[in-house]
C-alpha cells in the first residue's frame, strides 16, 4: 500500500495543469448536461454530466453517488472535470428519502450509470465514493464487477456499520422515544457526562458494556423487522391456496397482509461517546458530530435523525450494521481495481484505523491511502487540494 500525506496550508505543485477552475476563472466554463437513464428494473436515475472545457476530448469517466444523495452538483464535479475527465454526478431510485432504500437496487442503479459512460465511449470508468457513496461503490464493483478503480473520499465503513457505532443503546422500549436504562445511557451524569460544550469522560469498561449494547439493541430491530417481513410472506403463500370468488374473505385477510409493509420508527441516533470524549479513538476531530447543532445530545432527542422511519427491508438493507450487505468489511477484499482512499483527519463521524482498515482489506494490488491533515468530513476547505490528489492518482492510471 502507498501512504502518502497531504497537510493543511499551501497547495502542493501538481504536476498537470488542472486549474483555474470555472469558479476562479469566468473564462473558463465546465459543459454540463442533465441526464435522465432508466435502470433496467424501470427506476429512474437523474444526474448532471460534466465534460472538460473547450471541448477536450476525453477518455476516462468518473461516476459517483449516494444512496439517498443528490450528487448531480457535487464538488468533486466541476474539479475533475477541469481535469479532463467525462464526470456523471447523479441521484439512486431513492434520492432524498431512503424510506426504502434498498442497497441491491441502488446498485442497480449504478451498473445505469456506469453502462451509460461506456455507451458514450469511456475506455474506463471510475467508482468514486463519498461518505456512504464510499459502501455503495464498493459494493457495486464487488457484486456486479463494474468499474475500473474505486476512489472513497471521507468514506466510512458502511451506513449501517456506522450505525451500530451511534445508536443509543440505552431506549428500553422502542415506542417510547423517553425510555432510557441509566447505566447505558452516555448522556447521564453517572457515567461521566457533562453538559456542553464540556468534555466528557467515560470509563474504558463501561465503554465495552456500551458497544455490546448498540449491538444487542440493532439485532432487536433486526428481529423486529424480519419477523414482519417473513409474516407477509407466509401469507404470501397461504393466499395461492385460496380462491378470491369462492371466499372473498378469507382472500381479502391474506391479500392484506401479503402487501403489508411494516414501518419502524427508531428514535436516538446519535450517540457515539467518541464525540464527547475525545480520548476514545484520538484523532484530530472537534468535539461533537457534523449531525449535531452543536450538541449532540439536542441532536440525539431532535427531529431529524438517522433512519428515523424505515420500511423492514430498507432497515435490514441499508441501516443494520448486522444484516446489510453493503459493508466495506465484506466488499472491499472483491474490490481488486485501484483503489485509492482520501480520509480527511478531522472527520467527526470516522475514525483514522476505521479508514486505514478499510485499505487494508482491499483485494487490490495497487492501493494508496492519503490522510487530508486537519480536515473535517465535507472537506471544506480542501477540496481543491483532495481533488488535486484524485485527480493525479487517475493520470498515472487512466487516460
Amino acid at each position: 500500500m502507498q501512504e502518502l500525506d497531504a497537510h493543511v496550508g499551501g497547495r502542493r505543485p501538481f504536476g498537470l495543469n488542472y486549474w483555474p477552475l470555472a469558479q476562479d476563472d469566468p473564462g473558463v466554463e465546465i459543459p454540463r448536461e442533465s441526464i435522465r437513464l432508466v435502470s433496467p428494473d424501470g427506476a429512474l436515475v437523474r444526474g448532471v454530466l460534466w465534460t472538460p472545457p473547450n471541448g477536450k476530448p476525453w477518455k476516462t469517466a468518473v461516476i459517483l453517488s449516494h444512496p439517498r444523495g443528490d450528487f448531480s452538483v457535487h464538488y468533486a464535479c466541476p474539479l475533475l472535470a477541469a481535469a479532463g475527465y467525462a464526470v456523471l454526478g447523479f441521484g439512486t431510485r431513492y434520492q432524498n428519502n431512503d424510506t426504502d432504500c434498498l442497497h441491491e437496487s441502488c446498485i442497480v442503479d449504478v451498473q445505469t450509470a456506469h453502462d451509460e459512460m461506456r455507451r458514450r465511449g469511456a475506455e474506463a470508468v471510475v467508482l468514486l465514493g463519498n461518505s456512504g457513496g464510499g459502501s455503495l461503490m464498493a459494493m457495486a464493483q464487488a457484486q456486479l464487477g463494474i468499474g475500473d478503480g474505486w476512489v472513497g473520499m471521507a468514506a466510512h465503513p458502511g451506513e449501517g456499520v456506522f450505525m451500530l457505532q451511534v445508536i443509543d443503546p440505552s431506549v428500553a422500549d422502542e415506542t417510547d422515544p423517553f425510555s432510557t436504562v441509566p447505566e447505558l445511557d452516555m448522556y447521564h451524569p453517572d457515567n461521566g457526562w457533562r453538559p456542553w460544550p464540556e468534555p466528557c469522560v467515560y470509563d474504558k469498561d463501561w465503554l465495552v458494556g456500551y458497544r455490546a449494547a448498540q449491538v444487542a439493541r440493532v439485532a432487536r430491530i433486526d428481529a423486529v423487522a424480519k419477523a414482519g417481513i417473513a409474516e407477509s410472506v407466509d401469507a404470501g403463500i397461504r393466499l395461492r391456496g385460496v380462491e378470491k370468488e369462492a371466499d372473498t374473505v378469507a382472500w381479502r385477510e391474506l391479500r392484506r397482509r401479503a402487501v403489508f409493509t411494516r414501518y419502524l420508527t427508531t428514535y436516538r441516533t446519535l450517540a457515539d461517546p467518541a464525540y464527547l470524549d475525545l480520548s476514545i479513538d484520538p484523532d484530530e476531530r472537534p468535539m461533537g458530530s457534523l449531525f449535531a447543532f452543536p450538541d449532540p445530545f439536542d441532536a440525539n432527542y431532535g427531529r431529524g435523525g438517522l433512519a428515523r422511519t424505515m420500511t423492514a427491508r430498507g432497515w435490514l438493507s441499508t441501516w443494520s450494521g448486522l444484516s446489510s450487505h453493503a459493508k466495506l468489511a465484506d466488499t472491499m477484499p472483491q474490490v481488486t481495481v485501484p483503489t485509492l482512499l482520501v480520509h480527511p483527519t478531522a472527520d467527526t463521524e470516522i475514525r483514522v484505523w476505521q479508514a486505514k482498515e478499510i485499505v487494508a482489506a482491499a483485494g487490490a494490488a495497487d492501493t494508496t491511502y492519503v490522510e487530508m491533515k486537519g480536515a473535517p468530513h465535507y472537506l471544506e476547505g480542501h477540496r481543491q487540494e483532495a481533488l488535486g490528489i484524485v485527480a493525479e492518482w487517475l493520470a498515472a492510471r487512466f487516460p
